[in-house]
């Protein structure tokens, strides 16, 4: 008899991720080769080769691509971290795991030495808990969230990791389109996670493998297999927006609406994202022919573009001067807009990062002050 439906289903879901990271690996390594055979040799990743099975094979002395999991002990990260020591190993993939101790509760140091050792019984390595500083830009949730990936990135760079792979669900996609409706942001903040993301340099490093899985069946896989689980009490905390959204409004919107509310977010997201890409390729491609040959923006030739485009240069001008793009916020651009399409001889705009916003002589300066 075959393993649980929800085992099953988390197991085919990393499965398949763990495949595109061995497929990404191969495109790099042919690359690289093709690179040594033009420019001289390039250093190869030790494991990439593929036997006659498809799989790649573990190397004798450890050098196997390690994927990580980012494990909190709660039930959607552990059954995340059971399903990749299960898939691994099968693929000749080194499993590790690293869990980060906020900090922000009494005891947490306990916790997170308690996960490594969960870890460690499913055989993960390395394992490692990283204790963070949780700083107060952007409010608690988006701090503790900025220093967490802070530490999984400075994890997996310390590691050689090809891959983090995180436990977020279907209903955590769903409440984070209903953030960024509620701030009224743009579609891209309505397209929610992206299953691949990576910060600058960092290609596709982080993978949500359980996007399409609800919060339901990771908890069912962790039950059938018997695998602890820690639900973090800031979880159900109504001071944090997204616990009452999770405990009150999504509920309610259910109740209002009927089931399948959170697939259809879910459904809106992806929708969502495959537009917003296809809008930032357009807007990468029209920056280049709306500057001068000082390479400064013209107005006229960006008053030209549709607005959704028009809006991506200026936000994506303004963070290449210096603005941070997680403070920057669609009111600040629809500013900067106005001096391209509501000119009235107004002065220069001041922005997140001490970045400034100027019309001068049928140009737009962007510039950090």
């Amino acid at each position: 008899m075959g393993p649980h439906p929800a085992v099953a289903a988390i197991r085919l879901a990393v499965r398949r991720v763990l495949h595109d990271v061995l497929t990404d690996l191969t495109d790099l390594t042919d690359r690289s080769a093709n690179g040594a055979a033009a420019h001289g040799p390039t250093r190869r990743h030790p494991a990439v080769p593929r036997n006659r099975s498809g799989a790649t094979p573990a190397a004798a002395d450890g050098t196997a691509p390690l994927v990580l999991v980012a494990c909190s002990g709660g039930a959607d990260s552990m059954a995340l971290a059971s399903a990749l020591a299960f898939e691994a190993p099968k693929l000749g993939l080194r499993a590790g795991g690293v869990t980060v101790d906020h900090g922000l509760q009494v005891g947490s140091d306990l916790r997170a030495a308690e996960v490594v050792s969960r870890m460690t019984a499913l055989r993960l390595d390395p394992v490692e808990s990283v204790a963070v500083r949780v700083g107060r830009d952007g409010g608690p949730e988006a701090a503790a969230r900025d220093a967490r990936y802070a530490a999984l990135d400075e994890a997996a760079d310390r590691l050689g990791a090809v891959a983090v792979l995180l436990g977020h669900t279907r209903d955590d996609q769903a409440e984070t389109v209903l953030l960024g409706l509620a701030r009224g942001s743009g579609i891209r903040s309505l397209s929610g996670m992206a299953e691949v993301s990576g910060g600058p340099g960092r290609g596709h490093r982080y993978r949500r493998p359980f996007l399409q899985i609800d919060r339901q069946t990771a908890r069912k896989a962790c039950m059938v297999q018997s695998l602890p689980v820690w639900d973090d009490p800031h979880n159900i905390d109504p001071a944090y927006t997204r616990s009452r959204l999770r405990h009150e409004g999504l509920p309610a919107l259910e109740k209002a609406l009927g089931k399948g509310v959170v697939e259809a977010l879910a459904r809106t997201a992806q929708l969502s994202r495959d537009d917003a890409d296809a809008l930032d390729a357009w807007a990468a491609d029209a920056e280049t022919r709306v500057r001068d040959d000082a390479g400064r923006l013209e107005c006229a030739k960006l008053y030209a573009l549709p607005p959704a485009v028009r809006r991506r240069v200026l936000r994506r001008a303004v963070v290449a001067a210096g603005s941070p793009a997680g403070s920057l916020f669609a009111r600040h651009i629809e500013e900067v807009d106005r001096l391209i399409t509501g000119w009235r001889g107004q002065g220069a705009i001041n922005l997140p990062g001490r970045v400034e916003a100027q019309r001068q002589g049928g140009r737009l300066v962007i510039r950090q002050g």
